[in-house]
């Protein structure tokens, strides 16, 4: 009978053997009995059967999961420990209550103290399994930040990515570098979110982040892809008030850089993500770009008003129907699957139009402008049915519809021939079943105009050849 290759066994097999695993190297703890490289192996081993939580218990008891913890953290060789590490990150993964078990022996602050260690894969397995133990327990925060160095060791690792860029060596990278970058930023989110009290001690990376959203190339297909998601995640809960962070911002010689970079990948994530991918990928750009509006100068705000802000080329026909950045907006501002980036794009536009409502109703038209407005309570400007002038990007100025924000001189006028009367009572009759059907819903409680033409003698029968089905 041929034997089972290691990690494969399945159900009650692969339970005996996750068992017999965990019995050895529990026992080598104490003993010392197993050569450096068996152990390692053994490790390996067990990683591979974790990952299926199933028929893998021992892994996760409070003793197989301790010893994990003393193989990663108590003064073992860097593979072994790594390779232990494995195993633990797959387990406060796939096991939520083993995250409490790390925080509870005290291993958080060990694991920030190796932080600053500038192993590739230590950055990236240590900020995972602290990453990790940010959800669900009563894991110590500011006493990490305060006590452990938290938030210099993930700013430094930060600036170790930098300089790898700057040094033009991307192409040499050890493929864990990109993975480790985004572990860092995931911890350092969650930490800033968790941790708000704390957010100065990071300030240092301000520069750090906007370094490494400058200097990376932007995938062509998602965008968002790491690092770029996460390093706009990180940003946003960042203090972008303080002067140094205004500095690094908005530099004198090129102040709207980083704007016009996220323009850019909002353009280009905007087209590229959809469902719950626009969601939860998009949204943060859009936020960001509001904050960053908010405390820029005015040329900076002037050319972000002229990148996301419909132009006169949108204005030929009705707005949000084009294939520019201000029509992706402002479709999906009103974009019903996506409610967080709805309510961001609309905020970021009233925003940018000097939060106006008779301004925003002019950028944006009344049509996407009337349902921010009601929701937030902003009162419905007078002049919003009124036509107002916008340039043609020529120099001269023309009317506009208020309504969908289209130069008059460029809708078109229905040309076809007048209805017949009996196509007129057919439509009423059509409206008259709509009304009765809207009526039921109880949401509305107006009369049905048909109803009333009937009541007052206006409403004239067809003859039975001229009756038609109603959809």
């Amino acid at each position: 009978m041929a034997a089972i290759a290691k990690g494969a066994a399945t159900g009650p097999a692969k339970l005996q053997a996750v068992a017999d695993l965990v019995n050895k190297l529990s026992d080598d703890l104490e003993k010392f009995s197993l050569l450096p490289k068996d152990r390692t192996d053994a490790l390996e081993e067990l990683k591979i059967y974790g990952r299926d939580p199933k028929y893998a218990d021992p892994i996760f008891t409070k003793d197989g999961f301790t010893m994990l913890l003393r193989y990663s953290f108590q003064n073992t060789p860097d593979d072994t420990s790594r390779a232990a590490l494995r195993v633990v990150a797959n387990a406060m993964l796939l096991k939520p209550e083993t995250r409490q078990m790390f925080v509870d022996q005290g291993y958080p602050a060990q694991a920030c103290d190796r932080l600053k260690a500038g192993n590739w894969d230590d950055e990236f397995l240590l900020s995972r399994v602290l990453f990790l133990s940010t959800y669900g327990t009563n894991i110590d925060l500011p006493e990490l930040i305060e006590n452990h160095e938290l938030a210099e060791h993930l700013v430094n690792n930060l600036g170790r990515h930098v300089k790898i860029l700057s040094d033009k060596q991307k192409e040499k990278l050890d493929p864990m570098e990109d993975s480790a970058l985004g572990e860092t930023l995931k911890l350092m989110f969650n930490v800033t979110h968790f941790s708000k009290t704390h957010v100065s001690s990071f300030a240092p990376a301000v520069s750090l982040i906007v370094a490494l959203l400058l200097k990376q190339e932007i995938p062509k297909t998602k965008p968002l892809d790491p690092p770029f998601g996460p390093l706009i995640n990180s940003l946003l809960n960042l203090d972008l008030h303080t002067e140094l962070s205004q500095l690094v911002l908005y530099p004198e010689n090129e102040p709207h850089k980083l704007t016009s970079r996220l323009v850019d990948l909002l353009d280009q994530s905007i087209r590229a993500y959809s469902g719950n991918d626009l969601e939860t990928v998009v949204t943060p750009v859009v936020s960001l770009l509001a904050k960053l509006y908010e405390n820029a100068r005015q040329p900076v705000q002037q050319k972000l008003r002229e990148c996301l802000l419909p132009t006169a080329e949108d204005r030929q026909g009705v707005l949000g129907r084009s294939d520019s950045l201000p029509s992706h907006l402002l479709k999906n501002s009103t974009n019903p699957t996506a409610p967080a980036l709805r309510d961001a794009i609309s905020h970021l536009l009233f925003d940018i139009s000097d939060k106006d409502a008779s301004k925003f109703v002019e950028n944006v038209g009344y049509g996407f402008a009337s349902g921010f407005l009601f929701q937030n309570n902003v009162p419905v400007p007078a002049s919003a049915a009124a036509t107002f002038k916008k340039g043609d990007g020529f120099g001269a100025q023309k009317l506009v519809n208020p309504i969908t924000g289209q130069f008059l001189d460029r809708e078109k006028i229905a040309d076809g021939p007048d209805m017949t009367d009996e196509e007129k009572e057919r439509e009423a009759e059509r409206l008259f079943v709509l009304f009765e059907r809207l009526k039921k819903t109880g949401i509305v409680n107006i009369q049905n105009p048909v109803e009333k033409a009937v009541q007052e003698g206006r409403f004239e029968e067809l003859s039975d050849d001229c009756v038609e089905d109603l959809d």
